[in-house]
């Protein structure tokens, strides 16, 4: 009987851990899977889209990109799509991009390029890019992406406007990172789809809070209905998210994860590039409305008060030679991984993700906080 005795730290160290894996039981569930029945439910034809495919503008907002634009930009003209134009406006004149662009622009008439002119101090350049070339579209839905993104299918525009709807005004998709054999691309695969499936998630449960411009699609008048930029000019960043934050609501968002909607960004990441990409973001996520960005550091924090507990109860267990609570905490510990494991592999699966993830999961449990914190820092020293 000695063996089902346990002291008075081991029932706090096991009850503590078993309280947070029921907190984190709820995350991965509640929101983490939303992905995984969300593509269930569409190959079980229980979404409505529409059919019709309305004309719609292509943005991209290109700052001294033109090897990104040779490389990338044929693969958005040459959409399977019966009417569409794409609006290429460069903020840049030290390399060829306005070249690059003219040249394309004989070969494709449905490509336009403008230019982002001198403004004043303090106006975000990648805003002002955007909004000229929102007022040089022709049409009402306006899709965004970036000169480093390609489609990955020639169905992209159409798998974006079957959602359309009469009451949609912003459909949000995935982009992800090619993984390859480069660890940093592997390593930004992994973190770029455990954030879509945050954000994604949250606006699957009916939450939206942000939106990525690498993937992005909204009418034209609900832009204007909101001053554009207005509320937030002075931030450098947040064309994208903070935008989004701002004028999505539970009923006028929808999710696009088919993996012919994906766009992909090459093998070309270069650690600087990304670390810059989610400092911007770190930098414009305090200025989130709504309680998601807090319910984000809840799991984060729960996360790691988990592996405290769960260590901790394994070395006292251990140091006392009691292996039926040490079993327990292991069990505990399998539990977790083999939910986390299966959650993030099945939503890799269906988001087309060639990659899977089982060792590299403990390590992005301790290292992305660590990281998180390093790009806030990073984003309040840059400003």
């Amino acid at each position: 009987m000695e063996a089902f005795t346990f002291n008075d730290m081991e029932i706090a160290g096991l009850a503590t851990a078993g309280f947070l894996l029921l907190i984190q039981v709820l995350y991965y569930f509640g929101i983490y899977n939303r992905i995984n029945r969300h593509c269930r439910a569409a190959q079980q034809g229980k979404i409505d889209y529409i059919e019709e495919l309305p004309p719609l503008s292509v943005i991209i907002c290109a700052h001294d990109e033109a090897e990104n634009l040779r490389r990338n930009l044929e693969t958005v003209l040459c959409q399977d799509y019966p009417q569409f134009e794409v609006i290429v406006v460069n903020d840049g004149n030290s390399d060829e991009s306005d070249a690059c662009l003219t040249l394309l622009e004989e070969k494709y008439p449905h490509l336009y390029h403008s230019f982002v002119p001198d403004s004043p101090r303090g106006v975000s350049h990648q805003k002002l890019a955007a909004t000229i070339g929102i007022k040089a579209s022709k049409y009402d839905w306006l899709v965004f992406t970036r000169p480093d993104s390609a489609p990955q299918s020639n169905q992209w525009l159409r798998k974006l406007a079957r959602n359309f709807t009469p009451s949609t005004q912003i459909v949000l998709g995935y982009h992800r990172y090619n993984s390859g054999e480069n660890r940093l691309q592997r390593k930004a695969g992994l973190y770029g789809l455990f954030y879509a499936m945050r954000y994604l998630g949250f606006a699957l449960a009916g939450r939206p809070y942000m939106g990525n411009g690498h993937n992005l699609a909204y009418r034209k008048e609900l832009f204007y209905k909101h001053k554009g930029f207005s509320a937030h000019l002075d931030i450098p960043q947040g064309d994208d998210d903070l935008f989004i934050n701002q004028v999505a609501t539970p009923d006028n968002t929808r999710v696009e994860t088919d993996p012919d909607a994906i766009m992909n960004i090459p093998e070309t990441l270069t650690r600087k590039h990304w670390h810059d990409e989610q400092a911007g973001y770190a930098a414009t996520a305090r200025h989130y409305r709504g309680l998601q960005r807090y319910c984000n550091g809840m799991e984060t924090t729960t996360r790691l008060l988990f592996y405290i507990a769960w260590a901790a109860t394994c070395i006292l267990s251990l140091l006392c030679q009691h292996w039926l609570a040490a079993g327990i905490a292991m069990m505990y510990f399998a539990l977790r991984f083999t939910m986390q494991a299966s959650v993030i592999n099945r939503t890799a699966r269906n988001l087309g993700e060639p990659g899977k993830y089982y060792l590299s999961l403990p390590l992005f449990d301790l290292t992305q906080p660590l990281l998180s914190w390093h790009w806030k820092r990073r984003s309040r020293l840059q400003r």
